[in-house]
């Protein structure tokens, strides 16, 4: 798929759920949604140490099909009163909030890259005070390429209201703003009021403006939709943003599970595994070639099976085609009553959905444990910008040159073999051929939900290929040879790494607030299984670790740890002494250590 322009939707909800719930269900068709005056309120309560009745969780509105860009509140007094939303197809464009630049509640500036250049697009919300209009008079930037600033702006003026006869001053520091980012005001394609009063003798207004850039093709081409405001009194705002053109992809090879595809992509597997020749793997070059010669047949099988799945936009399950019958019939004859129709219909069939997932979850075998994922605190994606060296992550290559010197410092650093001489030293042992039962000993603890690596061999699927004696053999051959000649093959360390975000930070704008994953291909990782379970058992036989070390040893839990200390407290207390305890955390252990 090509996108040519970014399609834009702006609107106030004034604060109602079933309206902004209703624009995020429908409007899949647009690229960017934003949002002025969203509903923060109170969704349950979760799990609270410190009171039985649980702590409220207070939320706006979230959808699969959208990324929500919003400003972390710093206290329960302090939600944003702006949001933006983002069609997740776009997510390849690196959309960014920036927090860094605007820290206001009225304000989301959104950053994107198109054709290796960033963009800016501003959302605000002005209440009568005007406080967002203020702050960014104050406040200092030096940013280029914005494409847009709308918003509801609470200012009514003769420049943009002709049913207003009078200029208001707060106007010139709006004009001054926006000239400020080489914006002009734009006209409406078809003229008319953005807000509608219910108050009797209160006349509609226009107070809902763009700014676009001056002499652009989309400046003076929005346009206004009065018949679909729902239950708002604030009209819809559209614009088309033309920009370079940007390949998204729309699908993907995969094989799904239990299907015919997957059984025939592991016959080919055991198939041509069976055909490799591995019984006199002499020198490092020969062994190259047969561990790579695996990783081409794995890469073969998978073409010729996978299927090229299209990626589409998911709705939220409980939505129905009762809704949007309901929503179609309020929007044709927009009556109140229709409108109480509607919302009863949503009530109806979100209550219909849940309690038949709660008697499915009922029978199933995890039981009701299921259910705590429904209360847990939601798990925002992290939207805001990362700052390294002080400067914000605009591009990818700044991003991988930030998370790489924060992951990867230890990467040319020298090892001091040396300290390995302060080891007693130990008679020789000659070390083993693999067994059989060692590689389906060890693969036989893997769960089969475990994430494959590059190669995307899963567990489950080396517990097939595994089960054949002539792979298992192949397999013992290799892992037995890497021992021989003293050398790990490059295959083997091929791995993709995924970067996801620590739990319960305040802010995401810097790299330490994330955490690498890494998944290896999964045959090393499996030899390096076994191998580790037999220096294990070595060095416990051999008694080679002190008895104090608890972790990473098999029968060794957090529990033996809480044991060992409250016998040294409870002896301590026979003694008549008090004891003391140190604990230490290695801030940044694992990308200390060159590996």
């Amino acid at each position: 798929m090509i996108v040519q322009n970014l399609k834009i939707f702006l609107q106030n909800v004034r604060k109602n759920l079933l309206v902004i719930n209703t624009i995020l269900e429908t409007h899949n068709y647009f690229n960017i949604i934003l949002i002025q005056e969203p509903p923060w309120s109170e969704i349950r309560k979760i799990p609270s140490t410190m009171s039985c009745d649980g702590e409220p969780l207070m939320g706006t509105c979230h959808h699969s099909n959208w990324i929500a860009f919003a400003r972390t509140p710093s206290s329960g007094n302090d939600f944003p009163r702006v949001i933006t939303y983002i069609n997740i197809c776009l997510s390849s464009l690196c959309f960014l909030l920036h927090k860094d630049i605007f820290n206001h509640r009225d304000i989301s500036l959104i950053s994107f890259i198109n054709n290796d250049v960033c963009h800016y697009i501003l959302n605000v919300y002005s209440n009568s005070s005007h406080s967002a209009l203020k702050y960014l008079k104050d406040t200092e930037v030096n940013i280029d390429n914005v494409l847009l600033m709308t918003g509801d702006f609470n200012i009514r003026d003769s420049l943009w209201d002709p049913s207003f006869p009078f200029h208001s001053s707060i106007s010139n520091d709006l004009i001054m703003i926006a000239d400020s980012f080489d914006l002009a005001l734009s006209s409406l394609t078809n003229p008319g009021p953005t807000r509608f009063s219910d108050t009797v003798g209160e006349s509609n207004s226009v107070i809902n403006l763009m700014f676009l850039r001056y002499r652009s093709a989309e400046l003076d081409n929005h346009s206004i939709l009065p018949d679909s405001r729902l239950s708002s009194d604030h009209a819809p705002l559209l614009i088309n943003i033309p920009i370079f053109n940007e390949i998204i992809h729309t699908s993907k090879l995969t094989i799904n599970s239990k299907s015919e595809q997957e059984t025939e992509f592991i016959k080919d597997v055991i198939s041509n595994f069976k055909t490799i020749d591995t019984s006199n793997i002499e020198d490092i070059e020969k062994l190259e070639q047969v561990v790579n010669l695996l990783g081409s047949i794995v890469d073969q099988a998978w073409s010729k099976n996978a299927k090229k799945l299209k990626v589409s936009k998911h709705s939220k399950q409980w939505w129905s085609e009762s809704c949007s019958w309901a929503l179609n019939t309020y929007r044709t004859a927009r009556s109140l009553e229709n409108w109480k129709s509607f919302k009863k219909m949503v009530k109806d069939t979100k209550q219909s959905f849940f309690n038949k997932k709660i008697q499915e979850i009922t029978y199933k075998s995890q039981s009701p444990w299921e259910l705590m994922n429904w209360v847990k605190k939601r798990k925002l994606p992290a939207t805001e910008a990362i700052k390294f060296d002080d400067r914000p992550c605009l591009t990818p290559e700044s991003l991988w040159n930030a998370l790489h010197s924060s992951f990867n410092t230890a990467l040319h650093r020298q090892v001091n073999f040396s300290i390995l001489n302060e080891v007693a030293c130990k008679l020789s042992q000659g070390w083993n051929p693999f067994s059989r039962h060692e590689f389906k000993s060890v693969i036989s603890k893997y769960k089969d939900s475990s994430s494959p690596g590059p190669d995307r061999l899963t567990w489950c699927y080396w517990k097939i290929i595994i089960a054949n004696d002539d792979c298992l053999s192949a397999i013992i051959n290799i892992a037995n040879t890497c021992i021989d000649l003293d050398h790990w093959p490059k295959y083997f360390k091929v791995s993709t790494t995924i970067v996801i975000p620590k739990p319960n930070k305040l802010s995401y704008d810097h790299p330490k607030a994330f955490c690498p994953i890494i998944l290896l291909n999964t045959l090393s990782k499996l030899i390096e299984k076994v191998i580790a379970e037999r220096l294990q058992f070595i060095v416990t036989s051999n008694n080679f670790i002190h008895p104090s070390q608890l972790g990473g040893l098999k029968f060794k839990s957090t529990a033996d740890a809480s044991i060992a200390l409250t016998h040294i407290i409870q002896s301590g207390w026979t003694r008549g002494r008090a004891t003391s305890s140190l604990a230490f955390d290695i801030s940044q252990f694992f990308p200390l250590l060159n590996h």
